[in-house]
């Protein structure tokens, strides 16, 4: 038994002893008979991670049409490399030829041009430049390119093969790089060009292909201030973003549903591996960690609804502009479903091009969107805040009715000129020297006599007509999933009060001030996706829902996120603390009264749109309203629903200094004929506007 246990450790003696023998002869070789050839090998390979960039998600249309998306796009990226100065130059003017010839663009930010052989700046300018660069400031166009010549090592002596040189060696130097840096030359290539440069990589040393996905705005301008754009990421939005992930080249919702969607939109990030050779050369590329695209959004608007709108709206504010209204230069049409208050079209005129911010915005186009009076960028539907002028006679009309202060049925004799305040005239009044004489509510409301509505409001107060203003969502946010909705203001004393703190001035709040909130001025104030609120939840006769742009989000897996994150995300951006839904508790009578009041507008000879919607198959419900702006000039409003008697949708139009509210009556009765399905050509024959006058009822 010993002597077994002896033979058995000398074996294991000697296996451990040929083994270590063998690691220490490969070890040898590895160290001393190969090791200048594993060295080299090492030196000559540098192996880069490369970010893949996820593409954002896609954002919908209620009926699946895609409005916003992401394409593929190749940038050509350069990579330090320990190459002489010549063999560089000789790669980029390869590369150079390859884009030219394919019809692809690359950076050139270089000062001179070329072909008129003249400097880009101005001449203080191109002097601060040369002095920044070390080149005597009286220099000319030819001894500054001499300079970059000789600095660059360029020894072509085509001027055109110069110019191709300097102009990257200029972008490199400009940029900066490293052998883990890229600089990028070329942005959105064809994938001709990818490919053929892809082909010739061993002759294009440090060059790197870069597949990267670039938003695409499929609708171009239609629907730009709902959709918003997206921009490179600023060093204030990276600060608060790094945690979750954020890098300095990312691209960041700017605003719209890009802004306020932000976190469900963008996508996860993956990493690729890429392996050069000592001279540049691409050996390999390998994706370590995939990218997963960012959630879909599919919005509540209809977008061939919406197309149609931003057309009218459009064609209409010029149209009126054409007729002598210079300054009838914009405005804003809405449309939301009256059932579930979902916004189905949300125009704003004049619109934009999102797709120009996508890869930064040139200076003619800033000009053009920035500095341009009428403020392309602004939308007006909830930044826009507007006296409602006539159009919110409805509310003077439902909180006299329910604060009883007048019986449903009951007429007043309406007197020309108002006896009380500042003793207000009615428009008949002041135009014709003549009375609307008996008139109830429902007439009121067709004829739109003012003096009935200053007695209204005399008899129940500013206090009770501001509750009923805002117990139909005027003067506050309504909730919309868009950054930058402005609250509006309802007139009452609690402003009042605000604007003396805040002015150190001691006003009271006096009659005539309640008389002139009753016909829709005094400070009200409020936006057009308030007013088709307003209008959307009293033709569903008193019952608000919360209004909102937005039907779902889709994760990339095809799940739907809860309501609840949506909301948990997107209600602290908005401010939105509460649901709005409610039953406003307003009477059946008074309900009738005033639906009447609106049909008898669009129906009835007399009322103030009547020659606009007598011919139209449907029957609408609405009202005309022109407010004095402060530049003296008459914003001018439509509201409306239909069907009348199964209201469908609440479609709201306004045309800042439009002149008068029967203007606004015939962008909006196409857009109902676009969602009723009646043939446009046929319900637009009618509405051409041949003179203006011929609409000219008062409001």
């Amino acid at each position: 038994m010993k002597d077994s246990n002896s033979i058995r450790i000398n074996i294991l003696i000697s296996i451990v002893v040929i083994v270590g023998v063998i690691f220490i002869a490969e070890l040898f070789n590895l160290q001393v008979v190969n090791g200048a050839e594993y060295r080299e090998q090492s030196e000559n390979r540098l192996v880069r991670e490369v970010k893949i960039t996820a593409p954002r998600g896609d954002i919908y249309d209620r009926y699946g049409k895609v409005i916003a998306t992401s394409e593929t796009s190749y940038s050509v990226n350069l990579y330090y490399t320990k190459i002489e100065k010549i063999e560089l130059n000789k790669g980029l003017l390869r590369l150079v030829n390859i884009l030219e010839k394919n019809g692809d663009s690359y950076n050139n930010n270089f000062p001179i041009d070329f072909a008129t052989m003249t400097f880009k700046k101005s001449d203080e300018a191109a002097k601060a430049w040369k002095k920044a660069n070390k080149i005597d400031e009286n220099a000319t166009v030819e001894e500054v390119i001499e300079f970059y010549k000789k600095k660059y090592e360029i020894e072509n002596e085509d001027i055109t093969e110069v110019e191709k040189i300097m102009v990257m060696r200029y972008e490199i130097a400009s940029k900066g790089y490293s052998s883990f840096k890229s600089v990028t030359l070329a942005k959105d290539v064809s994938e001709t060009s990818m490919l053929e440069i892809e082909e010739q990589i061993v002759n294009l040393p440090g060059v790197a292909i870069i597949t990267t996905p670039e938003r695409k705005y499929v609708a171009e301008n239609i629907a730009s201030h709902i959709i918003g754009y997206v921009g490179k990421i600023s060093s204030s939005e990276l600060e608060k973003r790094k945690s979750l992930g954020y890098t300095q080249n990312d691209m960041i919702g700017k605003s719209g549903i890009e802004s306020s969607l932000e976190e469900f939109l963008k996508g996860t990030d993956g990493i690729a591996r890429i392996e050069m050779d000592s001279k540049g050369r691409v050996t390999s590329k390998e994706e370590t960690a995939e990218s997963s695209m960012g959630s879909s959004v599919v919005l509540t608007i209809d977008l061939d609804l919406q197309t149609k709108a931003e057309e009218v709206l459009e064609k209409h504010v010029k149209e009126i502009q054409a007729k002598g209204y210079k300054g009838a230069k914009a405005g804003s049409l809405v449309v939301v479903d009256v059932d579930t208050s979902e916004v189905l079209a949300l125009a704003s005129y004049p619109n934009y091009n999102p797709q120009e911010f996508t890869n930064g915005i040139s200076n003619s186009e800033y000009q053009k969107y920035f500095l341009d009076e009428s403020k392309p960028m602004f939308n007006r539907a909830i930044q826009g805040t507007y006296s409602p002028g006539s159009t919110f006679k409805m509310i003077t009309a439902i909180a006299a009715i329910e604060a009883g202060v007048i019986g449903v049925h009951e007429s007043i004799l309406a007197n020309g000129v108002h006896e009380q305040g500042h003793r207000p005239a009615c428009w008949i009044w002041n135009d014709y020297r003549q009375t609307h004489g008996y008139v109830n509510a429902q007439k009121a409301l067709q004829v739109s006599c003012n003096y009935f509505f200053y007695e209204m409001g005399y008899r129940m107060g500013i206090d009770t007509l501001a509750k009923y203003a805002r117990l139909f969502g005027l003067g506050e946010k309504t909730g919309v999933e868009l950054l930058g909705e402005a609250s509006g203001l309802v007139a009452s004393r609690d402003y009042l009060n605000k604007l003396n703190e805040r002015d150190g001035k001691k006003r009271q709040w006096m009659i005539a001030d309640t008389l002139s909130a009753s016909i829709g001025q005094s400070y009200n104030s409020f936006t057009p996706l308030q007013m088709a609120y307003y209008i959307a939840t009293l033709a569903n006769g008193g019952i608000k829902n919360d209004l909102t742009i937005l039907k779902s989000v889709i994760l990339s897996n095809g799940e739907e996120v809860p309501t609840e994150v949506i909301d948990s995300i997107v209600d602290p951006k908005i401010g939105k603390t509460e649901s709005k839904a409610a039953d406003l508790g307003i009477s059946a009578e008074t309900k009738q009264v005033v639906f009447e009041g609106m049909r008898s507008v669009t129906g009835e000879s007399g009322g103030t749109a009547y020659s606009v919607f007598k011919s139209f198959p449907i029957e609408v419900a609405g009202k005309t309203g022109t407010a004095t702006a402060s530049t003296g000039e008459a914003h001018a409003w439509f509201v409306g629903f239909a069907p009348y008697h199964d209201p469908q949708i609440a479609v709201v139009c306004v045309i800042e200094h439009g002149g008068h509210g029967s203007y606004t009556a015939p962008p909006v009765k196409e857009v109902m004929a676009e969602y009723f399905g009646y043939n446009t050509e046929d319900i637009t024959e009618d509405l051409k506007i041949r003179s203006l006058d011929e609409f000219l009822v008062n409001d």
